[in-house]
């Protein structure tokens, strides 16, 4: 595991890009606990501006061009993956709000744990990646890191009360982990095989029609009793705004890196939404918070020193037998020609313990540098 310069530097450009992505959902989760208090619960309604301006912005791009990556042509060529990329991105953004008002902050805050896993298993399933021991490895310190910040609530004055409904709270909060997690793997592979602003433009055309038509149906009246004063317009500004910027680096972190490295460099939000509520809020900080935000960032090094594999279109999915033995010999299992002999196909269930492991090249590397060249 070789740390050249160009791989340190682009390392150090992809947490740096990461912390944006997390400041940005600190700010939408900040902007949507200041509309709570002002008892303003309009999820939807909060998520068709943000679309909204996401149409407004690439739609016209794409208007403008009258080849195949114009609009008419992508939408007929390819609009119904976008319409049903919405309606599952609305119905995550939907949910995770909606769970504020049965539950409390440290089940919410399991969504983060919840994705991580459920990334990694459809990238493994539909994008073919191959994930080596040092990314487990990453993958569990930010577990451990975020797990901190769980703890803390759970033993503080944040702990176990509030909520209405936990039960409901969390099935939401499952559901909405699952949800984005199927959202961030189709973005990953629409935003390799195509561009990035088709993904933005489709997305907020067909979101900001799911969003309206929910918004129409399910939230009129809450929209009528808000008092729409100077502050309550700032917010709902700052939370769109904050959308916009989150969901345009999203595409290119996807685009150059993966899913799961995405989610990974996100956990810091909850550290970044913790202080604000510190000041803003004046909740309590504890030591752990500082302490998950370090180890967070430490797990997503680790994740970026090695980069993941891709398998060939025509080979079976494979998992390493010395997994069951308590250790792994690596990339030796996931070679050429014999070096498949102690591998579990996964397509047809069948196992076939290892006689010998030679270590071979692998054909296809993706990188996982945001900049890589």
């Amino acid at each position: 595991m070789a740390l050249t310069a160009q791989k340190i530097c682009a390392t150090i450009r992809a947490l740096i890009l990461g912390q944006l992505l997390s400041l940005c959902l600190c700010g939408t989760g900040v902007s949507s606990q200041l509309l709570t208090n002002r008892n303003v619960n309009a999820p939807a309604a909060q998520s068709f501006v943000s679309y909204f301006l996401l149409c407004f912005v690439y739609c016209v791009y794409l208007a403008g061009k009258s080849d195949e990556k114009g609009l008419v042509h992508v939408l007929r060529k390819r609009g119904w993956r976008y319409l049903i990329l919405a309606i599952v991105d609305v119905e995550a953004n939907y949910m995770i709000v909606k769970a504020y008002q049965y539950t409390n902050l440290t089940s919410v805050q399991i969504l983060d744990c919840a994705t991580i896993p459920t990334v990694l298993l459809l990238s493994w399933l539909f994008l073919s990646v191959r994930y080596l021991p040092v990314h487990i490895i990453g993958v569990a310190i930010c577990l451990v890191g975020i797990s901190c910040v769980i703890w803390a609530d759970a033993f503080g004055d944040k702990g176990a009360l509030g909520g209405s409904n936990k039960v409901i709270g969390d099935v939401l909060c499952l559901a909405g982990a699952i949800l984005y997690a199927i959202c961030n793997v189709a973005e990953e592979f629409l935003v390799k095989h195509h561009s990035r602003t088709e993904y933005l433009g489709m997305l907020g055309v067909f979101g900001s029609i799911v969003a309206g038509i929910q918004t129409a149906v399910f939230e009129r009246d809450a929209l009528s009793q808000i008092v729409w004063d100077g502050s309550t317009i700032f917010y709902f500004c700052l939370f769109a705004i904050s959308m916009f910027i989150f969901y345009s680096l999203v595409t290119v972190v996807l685009q150059k890196t993966s899913a799961l490295m995405f989610n990974l460099s996100t956990l810091t939000a909850d550290f970044y939404s913790l202080l604000f509520g510190m000041f803003l809020f004046k909740d309590k900080f504890s030591p752990l918070y500082l302490l998950s935000f370090v180890i967070c960032v430490i797990g997503s090094i680790v994740y970026s020193l090695e980069e993941t594999q891709m398998r060939e279109s025509d080979e079976p999915r494979r998992l390493c037998s010395c997994l069951f033995g308590g250790f792994c010999c690596g990339d030796r299992c996931f070679g050429d020609g014999s070096s498949t002999e102690g591998s579990i196909d996964v397509n047809s269930l069948s196992i076939s313990w290892y006689r010998r492991c030679e270590r071979a090249p692998l054909k296809t590397k993706v990188q996982l540098d945001y900049f890589s060249v």
